[in-house]
């Protein structure tokens, strides 16, 4: 086999690995908004069908990786190449996180049930909509390993930093005078948390991709 056949069947391959992880990326963000319209309409089933999606993310993973380490296995692809299959790697696995935050903002949705929300939850959607934009663009930068959108990305996180604070702090003011929505009240500032988080995990596919181009390690949420 020349060495262009196997460049080209390389490329080939290594775009079905980045058409997965579009497809992967796509049904986690799904997942995300799912889980986040279950909690403003206290939508028990819609959680649950969250909860129970959630295998199907798993399994993009789990071909992601398959197809990835046959292709290091078989090709044994050196510098920026190897890098590629690297970072492809290390993307699944921070989507499939993602994918496990919706989860885990679905659990909260049934703990918290059909019961009156303690507050109008807006403060909470828009950080929501912060956080799934920083995802959209890391994963833009990734598809199209752009350096330079992966740093506007990660700089993104401090204003999700910053609302999780001021939510958390106005969340704590409820419980002394609403006692008995203590439980919803704890809920609530997990999904803060687990939004957070979400924006934490495009951070490391931000950095993934810096690493991809420059070939160095940098913690963008230093």
């Amino acid at each position: 086999m020349t060495f262009m056949n196997t460049r080209s069947n390389f490329d080939q391959s290594l775009q079905e690995v980045k058409s997965l992880q579009l497809k992967m990326a796509a049904e986690a963000e799904t997942a995300i908004q799912n889980a986040m319209l279950a909690l403003l309409n206290k939508d028990i089933e819609l959680a649950n069908t969250v909860i129970n999606g959630d295998n199907a993310i798993d399994a993009l993973e789990s071909e992601i990786h398959e197809k990835a380490l046959m292709l290091i296995a078989r090709q044994s692809p050196v510098a920026k190449d190897l890098r590629r299959l690297h970072v492809a790697l290390s993307v699944s696995s921070e989507v499939e996180r993602l994918g496990d935050i919706a989860v885990n903002i679905a659990k909260s949705v049934v703990h918290i049930g059909n019961d009156t929300h303690v507050k109008e939850l807006v403060d909470i959607p828009h950080m929501m909509e912060a956080a799934l934009e920083m995802v959209r663009d890391a994963i833009t930068a990734f598809y199209s390993e752009d350096a330079e959108l992966a740093t506007k990305c990660a700089e993104k996180d401090d204003q999700v930093d910053q609302m999780f604070g001021a939510l958390i702090k106005e969340l704590l003011t409820y419980i002394p005078q609403n006692p008995d929505f203590t439980n919803q009240i704890i809920q609530l500032a997990f999904v803060c948390r687990y939004i957070e988080r979400i924006a934490d995990h495009s951070t490391n596919i931000a950095e993934n991709v810096i690493y991809l181009e420059t070939g160095k390690r940098y913690n963008l949420n230093a």
